[in-house]
């Protein structure tokens, strides 16, 4: 079974995540979600919320896949985690070639670390590569429309989350 790990932060997930792991499923058999507790980022969902927008997320995906989907939380080192999970792949999604001078570095010292965990690298799909999800949570705390880059159900996670009632959740909502 090729089994791949798909790391991040997902706070929240977004288009453009859940569009690598649908590309991503037509490389493994089993896709883990792994999810990154990183108390320095400082996240604006906790981690146990993190886990069921991406478990909810993900469930389409799977099923129309048929690719098994899991969601692991991890605290380690990627490549620690990657071995924990069985991954023989790491898959990182990347949208400019400044994600690709990070990720180059990431990968050597993971292959310094195991030589036996391939990192692979998809591009974004154009309609998503200037989706971030820390310019979406910025984006909805001001107010703006977000729709174009979340699904309606985190779209209304953020609202709750960072909108007081009234007014300013109807914007986000596109009204």
């Amino acid at each position: 079974m090729r089994i791949g790990l798909y790391p991040g932060t997902f706070d929240p997930i977004t288009l453009g995540h859940t569009e690598i792991i649908r590309r991503a499923c037509a490389l493994v058999d089993r896709l883990v979600i792994g999810i990154a507790i990183n108390r320095d980022k400082g996240p604006l969902f906790p981690l146990e919320e993190r886990v069921a927008m991406v478990e909810e997320e993900c469930a389409g995906i799977a099923e129309s896949t048929g690719t098994e989907i899991r969601v692991h939380p991890f605290e380690n080192l990627l490549i620690h985690c990657a071995a924990d999970v069985g991954a023989s792949i790491i898959i990182r999604g990347l949208r400019a070639v400044s994600d690709f001078e990070y990720e180059y570095q990431m990968v050597g010292m993971n292959r310094a670390m195991n030589d036996e965990i391939e990192t692979v690298f998809l591009m974004a799909d154009a309609h998503y590569q200037a989706i971030a999800s820390r310019l979406v949570k910025e984006i909805a705390r001001l107010g703006g429309d977000i729709s174009g880059f979340v699904s309606p159900r985190i779209e209304t996670a953020l609202s709750e989350r960072l909108l007081p009632a009234g007014g300013a959740a109807a914007r986000v909502a596109g009204g």
